[in-house]
């Protein structure tokens, strides 16, 4: 009986060693996606804000945002995220005060700020894209955007690239541990 429960164990713990590096893999990958120039949109996805202010995490996707931007001017931007618990405004709406702060034109962004889930970014963006089959750069922190592509994907956008920001030191193993349980979940139960 106790050789058959370790055999168990070590199956088990096997198949979540597998797992791990398998979604590192796909992770690394989709981190250093190199997108093409002038897409014809690019969608920010939201994260924390404190109070007024972004995150570290929000502030580093608003600045790769800004760079790509600059470098491509007839590209539209979509801000994305509700208000949370602490927020004063709304995620979408602390990026876009940035880039316009940035000189962006207010002709170049639009706001999707009723989503509360990387699904719901995407599910509610595609209100605002009027053909799903033009090059859309996703941007989000390095370890976020295999999940958010496969979502993507998955919702019917055709063309999708990914743009990584910089995930903060400060956060980083909490939010990669978390992240190999957020794909299980959103490979199980994230569809239209």
């Amino acid at each position: 009986m106790f050789l058959i429960k370790r055999k168990w164990i070590r199956g088990i713990g096997f198949l979540f060693v597998l797992y791990v590096l398998a979604v590192s893999v796909l992770m690394y990958s989709a981190a250093h996606d190199i997108p093409p120039k002038k897409a014809e949109y690019l969608i920010v996805l939201g994260a924390k804000v404190n109070g007024s202010d972004m995150s570290l995490s929000l502030y580093n996707r608003a600045e790769a945002a800004l760079r790509y931007l600059q470098e491509n001017s007839e590209t539209k931007v979509i801000v994305t995220g509700g208000k949370g618990r602490g927020e004063y405004i709304t995620e979408a709406e602390a990026v876009e005060t940035y880039l316009l702060d940035n000189n962006i034109g207010a002709n170049r962004i639009l706001k999707e700020d009723k989503s509360t889930s990387t699904f719901e970014n995407f599910l509610f963006a595609k209100d605002i894209i009027s053909d799903l089959q033009a090059d859309v750069v996703i941007v989000s922190n390095d370890f976020h955007l295999f999940r958010a592509r496969m979502i993507a994907e998955r919702l019917g956008y055709m063309n999708v690239h990914t743009l990584a920001a910089p995930t903060p030191n400060v956060v980083k193993i909490q939010t990669y541990a978390r992240e190999y349980a957020a794909i299980l979940k959103s490979f199980i139960w994230d569809r239209p």
